[in-house]
């Protein structure tokens, strides 16, 4: 089935990117929303089973395959919006739904990949799909960011190829060439430690530019913000939790070395650096959309916060990256409604929201909820987990020095979310104001119930999957 998804995804790629006629275009994006879901579902079926030696549907995968698939929906709705609303001549239009199909397609299957090379390929051809999206307005800013996330994405995953390469010597000691992640565990205990430790950084470094992390989240900044909002969805949900998986895969195997405590280190430095940087960003951005960016860097920080303290950090880790991935997608599609309103990002512009698009201002006010961790957020229990992790590894000081940057960036977003809702906006005309139908609002109402629900009350199934997922990492 999977080469059968891959096949069938190409062809409708092929069939967007050359076809100019626009019932076609949406009609073979409802064609792959249906392969999608059919493969999701499949997936399900078939736990546990390989298929193509380098697919694997395992826990981890078929959960974030599944997040994949339910934002996949609203994403395509809010595409055809988007397109709708704004003018799009036939060629930009079917590049955008061509880049749009293979981004999700890639990111899917890397996330099922049982071998650490099929990752980084995959990781590659996202890189080459959200490009084409980035520089979908065609104007001088869209073309600098899709230069700079391009470049910084080229010396990211170069930097992966460089530990792949490492990786492979430190394997060479077990007698084997197999990178799938099963024997790298199975040889764990043989591996070189030397260059094994010089692989690790490499590999995570590079990552990190998918993850949204330190050092090389800067691509994702950019890139966020110059997409088109239902593309920016994506890039700072599903296409973060690639990151994640390339690097919490190989940390399943750094973690049954003596190298554990050392990778807990890198990692725990990384991810409270992004914090800070989140902070200090969040505090004096006034790009709407850049902010919603740097609060996934922030987001990005705690998971690993939790990976690095181990025990239900584990669990926790893994829980936010789900939650955040609904939570930050509603986020980026109610901005669509927000820009033909405002026609501005600046939160100077923008206010009164509450006035302007009642149902939509609700959305901002509880994504905010939602963002911050407050209750009923279902990311409060996942932040709270990872509290807890810090707190039972005893790094009581790395736990308050992170309550502090959260409350300094809780305090920055809510006095910008409330300037948003309730503060009219300097020189804003009204008498010409764009109405929003209160149903384009739904899905974001969905995706918020939904990790609220997730949260809360888990079904027992998602909860088995989380603890299958880090069921061989030590306790």
């Amino acid at each position: 089935m999977t080469l059968i998804y891959l096949i069938g995804a190409f062809l409708i790629v092929i069939g967007l990117f050359v076809n100019r006629n626009k019932i076609i275009n949406y009609s073979l994006l409802g064609l792959f929303i249906i392969l999608q879901w059919t493969f999701t579902i499949y997936s399900l079926y078939h736990f546990r089973c390989t298929e193509l030696d380098y697919f694997s549907f395992d826990s981890l995968g078929i959960l974030l395959l599944l997040t994949l698939s339910i934002v996949a929906v609203p994403a395509a709705l809010h595409s055809f919006i988007y397109i709708e609303k704004h003018p799009e001549n036939p060629e930009t239009r079917s590049i955008y739904f061509a880049a749009l199909v293979g981004l999700l397609t890639a990111t899917g299957v890397g996330y099922l990949s049982n071998h650490i090379a099929v990752t980084w390929i995959f990781t590659e051809i996202t890189t080459l799909c959200a490009s084409a999206l980035i520089y979908h307005h065609r104007t001088k800013l869209a073309l600098e960011g899709t230069w700079k996330y391009v470049f910084i994405c080229a010396i990211s995953i170069t930097f992966v190829f460089i530990g792949i390469l490492f990786l492979s010597l430190s394997l060479t000691h077990a007698g084997s060439d197999d990178l799938s992640f099963k024997n790298l565990l199975a040889n764990s205990a043989q591996l070189n430690p030397f260059w094994l430790r010089l692989s690790f950084l490499f590999i995570f470094t590079g990552f990190t530019a998918k993850l949204g992390l330190v050092p090389m989240f800067t691509a994702g900044i950019d890139a966020k913000d110059k997409a088109p909002a239902p593309a920016g969805a994506l890039l700072a949900s599903v296409l973060m939790n690639l990151g994640f998986v390339g690097i919490f895969r190989f940390y399943i195997v750094i973690a049954n070395t003596p190298l554990h405590h050392w990778a807990n280190v890198v990692i725990g430095i990384a991810a409270f650096l992004s914090l800070f940087v989140a902070t200090v960003y969040m505090i004096k951005v006034k790009n709407l959309k850049r902010m919603f960016a740097y609060s996934g860097i922030e987001h990005m920080g705690l998971v690993m916060l939790g990976v690095a303290a181990g025990g239900v950090g584990y669990y926790a880790a893994i829980l936010h990256v789900v939650l955040h991935a609904f939570v930050k997608s509603a986020v980026f599609f109610q901005y669509n409604q927000i820009y033909r309103i405002y026609q501005n990002k600046s939160i100077y512009h923008i206010g009164n929201y509450f006035k302007y698009n009642t149902t939509g201002a609700i959305v901002i006010l509880f994504a905010f909820i939602s963002t911050s961790a407050m209750p009923p957020s279902g990311l409060f229990v996942s932040e709270f987990l990872i509290f807890r992790s810090l707190f039972e590894a005893n790094q009581i000081i790395v736990l308050i020095a992170v309550l502090l940057l959260l409350t300094m960036i809780i305090w920055a977003f809510g006095k910008n979310i409330f300037k948003i809702l309730f503060i009219p906006p300097v020189d804003f005309d009204d008498s010409n104001l764009t109405k929003i139908s209160p149903w384009e609002s739904s899905t974001q109402f969905i995706l918020l119930a939904g990790a609220v629900y997730l949260g809360l009350n888990p079904p027992i199934e998602f909860v088995n999957l989380i603890k299958e997922s880090i069921m061989l990492l030590p306790k």
